[in-house]
């Protein structure tokens, strides 16, 4: 039987059609089958997630306890994030001896309350850095369609895992495309919420790009899961208050006539692949024509932020991070990783203000973009998964470009906070995913989601990755 999907699992659990034990079982098997080769999972809580699901089973059979609406659905927890009674490595040596944490990330907190179990953490690049997920301290983690491509980062291990059948969702984070990527690497909904939806404590909010998530196998799940992790939280300053309604059920009642959105390959400054390119605007028709929206000629027309971007994500790097690790041992970094760190630590106040201000400007920018037209369509990446070793592509289509080009894309939503999500959009020559990027107004989640639910519908894709022995139709 197929892994399947959160909303099926869910209901299947609550109706006695399958035990809490029985999938939580086929999960633990199927990372023993594939992860060998995959790396997605970086640690395993078998005794505790079996220990879980039993008493979910009790509660279902004994019929007198309410159920969460996840109950019984197993997940793996982004080694980023953390999760009570497991290390939090964040992909680096610099806590690979770490203790297990004591508690849960707040988003982690009300997926395990609404019944879900975490069987283990996933791999991520260290600190996230990255768009792939290589590391010195965990390894290499691979893509599912092609083990020499990258499932993306820096949530590669989470993408890798439910794209090859391993659970149904994965949490996962995004600072500048880390949900986005990974999803359009690996055929997988993944949502950027806007900052504060879902609110974190022990991460930081100077930089307020940074947001948690999940990646998943279709859109009702990834609007299911939203809907448990949303609403405010007492220690969050940054947070939003609750949601005005239900996420899964605006994926199927929004109205979405009169609908404006607009197309972009490039954002006016972006270097994109040619077949990504073309992929992508296909999709983007095929949503429009699903939508029953209108394609607004309305350009885009930015220029490069990147430089902006890797500033905003520096500010928030050096926040609770013992001084003495960075200033005597960056030797033990991912050595393309130990240079920010120096290069960073140098930087002034007036740096910061400039970097504001331009963040500011974009802002603007956007705004004006958002008056003509109810979304934004981009390729999410402007290339296919690469090397899954990595480093980023410096060369695209015989273009030299800077590093961050290849994913340029996915930080606009970013730095100017607005909600996004990523559908697949088809699978190039070479039988690798690619993903569309869908950009809505800010806290219009239930917008991005229905339009993309809509598109889902009228464009079925692999719910897992063939190559992976999983190759189900929606």
């Amino acid at each position: 039987m197929d892994m399947p999907s959160v909303v099926e699992a869910a209901h299947r659990i609550r109706n006695g059609e399958e035990s809490a034990e029985s999938l939580t079982r086929r999960c633990l098997d199927r990372v023993a089958a594939v992860d060998g080769e995959l790396r997605a999972f970086v640690h395993l809580d078998a005794e505790g997630a079996l220990a879980a699901a039993a008493a979910v089973d009790a509660a279902v059979l004994a019929g007198t306890q309410e159920l969460g609406p996840l109950a019984g659905v197993p997940f793996g927890v982004k080694d980023l994030e953390d999760c009570a009674g497991m290390p939090t490595t964040r992909g680096s040596r610099w806590f690979a001896d770490g203790p297990a944490k004591t508690f849960d990330s707040i988003h982690v907190a009300r997926l395990r309350a609404a019944g879900a179990i975490p069987i283990g953490k996933t791999a991520a690049p260290e600190f996230g850095a990255w768009a792939y997920t290589a590391s010195p301290l965990l390894g290499v983690t691979r893509n599912p369609w092609d083990l020499s491509r990258t499932p993306g980062g820096s949530s590669g291990g989470s993408s890798a895992a439910v794209s090859s059948g391993m659970v149904p969702f994965c949490t996962a984070s995004d600072g500048g495309g880390s949900i986005r990527t990974p999803a359009a690497f690996t055929g997988l909904v993944g949502l950027r919420a806007t900052y504060g939806r879902i609110p974190t404590f022990g991460d930081t909010h100077l930089a307020q790009n940074a947001v948690v998530g999940c990646v998943t196998t279709t859109v009702s799940d990834t609007a299911l899961l939203l809907d448990v992790m949303a609403g405010p939280d007492g220690r969050d300053r940054t947070c939003l208050p609750s949601p005005p309604g239900s996420y899964l059920e605006a994926t199927g009642r929004l109205d979405l006539s009169g609908l404006r959105v607009a197309w972009s390959r490039d954002l006016g400054f972006a270097v994109v692949d040619e077949e990504v390119a073309a992929i992508c605007e296909q999709a983007a028709r095929a949503l429009a024509a699903a939508t029953g929206a209108v394609i607004v000629d309305r350009p885009v027309v930015l220029a490069d932020y990147t430089l902006t971007y890797a500033y905003v994500e520096g500010v928030d790097k050096f926040v609770g991070i013992d001084r003495t690790l960075w200033e005597t041992r960056l030797d033990e970094l991912d050595p393309l990783n130990a240079p920010a760190w120096e290069h960073l630590s140098q930087l002034r106040l007036p740096e910061a203000a400039w970097v504001e201000s331009a963040r500011r400007d974009l802002v603007t920018q956007m705004a004006t973009v958002f008056d003509d037209v109810d979304l934004l369509l981009t390729p999410m990446a402007s290339v296919p998964p690469f090397a899954a070793e990595g480093p980023m592509p410096t060369d695209i289509g015989g273009v030299e470009v800077h590093a961050g080009m290849s994913v340029v894309l996915g930080f606009l939503a970013s730095l100017v906070n607005l909600p996004a999500v990523s559908v697949p959009a088809g699978l190039t020559a070479d039988g690798l995913p690619v993903g569309l990027q869908v950009i809505g107004p800010r806290f219009r989640e239930d917008l991005v989601l229905a339009a993309a639910a809509r598109y889902e519908s009228a464009r079925p894709w692999p719910r897992h990755c063939p190559a992976q022995g999983r190759s189900a139709e929606l």
